[in-house]
Order: structure tokens, then C-alpha cells, then sequence
């Protein structure tokens, strides 16, 4: 029984990417409210983020504007905070899922490493069916990298 708690490749999104901008910066436009707000979420979404509280324990509270003008309600828990390292949050409102975001320095450029576990291999194929959570996370990686080559351009 215990094998079938260890794989869990059934329920899990994962993306790579090294990103062009030093670490500190990708820290902090995914760290700080007035960044993220404006790269987060799949194409064509803005957020509205009320709380963000950046430490273990802290809540991480956004409202999701899809274009359609639907609204989503996103709430989070922030449980593993290491500055330039890794930043891990509980996605406590539906669907369940935990992030675990990890950042390392190359030289000028980061490398991110970014993984989303559901709770049950159904959950993980009803978010994939309806809400289309891997090309939501991929476009999302690709916002922040966009986003972040304005800093370039400076």
C-alpha cells in the first residue's frame, strides 16, 4: 500500500524553466503583490490580490478576473518560505492542490522549477478536463517571463 503514496506522477503538474533575470528579481516579482499581480494567472486573466502574507502560516488571498468576467476566488496558505530558494503554498480553496516553487541561481539567469500536487489522480483530471491546468501553468511561466523582460530592457 505505501508504493501507491509515493508515485505520484498521476496527480502532479510540473514545469522547468530558466528564466533570464537574476534571482533577486524573480524573487521579488513573485514575492511582492504590485509584481505578481500583473503576470499571474493563464492568458488573458488580472487579479485582484486583497493579502499576501509572505511567511509560513501566511494567507495568500486573490480574485482571479477571467475574460469572460467571471471571477475566481483563490485562498492559499504559504507553508514553507526560503528567501531565494523555494516558496511552498496550500491552494486551500477548491481545487486542492500544493505549489512548491523552487528558484536557483545561475549566474545572470534562474532556473525555476515549479510543481503542483492534487490531492486524488480524479481531481487532478477533472482541474486538467475543465479549467485546463497544465496550459494554464504554461502560459503562466510564460507570462513571468515576459514580464520580467521589461527589467532587461532598462
Amino acid at each position: 500500500m505505501q508504493k501507491e503514496r509515493t508515485n505520484t506522477s498521476d496527480r502532479e503538474i510540473r514545469i522547468s524553466r530558466l528564466l533570464n533575470a537574476p534571482i533577486e528579481l524573480v524573487w521579488e516579482v513573485w514575492t511582492k503583490p504590485e509584481h505578481i499581480k500583473n503576470w499571474w494567472g493563464p492568458n488573458g486573466f488580472t487579479n485582484s490580490i486583497t493579502k499576501m502574507e509572505l511567511k509560513a502560516g501566511g494567507e495568500w488571498n486573490l480574485v482571479m478576473h477571467g475574460p469572460d468576467g467571471t471571477d475566481y476566488k483563490n485562498k492559499s496558505v504559504f507553508r514553507e518560505i526560503i528567501k531565494h530558494k523555494k516558496i511552498v503554498y496550500e491552494h486551500v480553496s477548491s481545487p486542492k492542490f500544493i505549489a512548491t516553487i523552487e528558484f536557483e541561481s545561475r549566474g545572470n539567469s534562474t532556473f525555476i522549477n515549479w510543481h503542483m500536487l492534487f490531492e486524488t489522480r480524479e481531481q487532478f483530471i477533472q482541474v486538467v478536463k475543465t479549467f485546463k491546468a497544465d496550459e494554464g501553468l504554461k502560459q503562466n511561466i510564460e507570462k513571468l517571463e515576459f514580464y520580467l523582460r521589461q527589467f532587461n530592457s532598462k
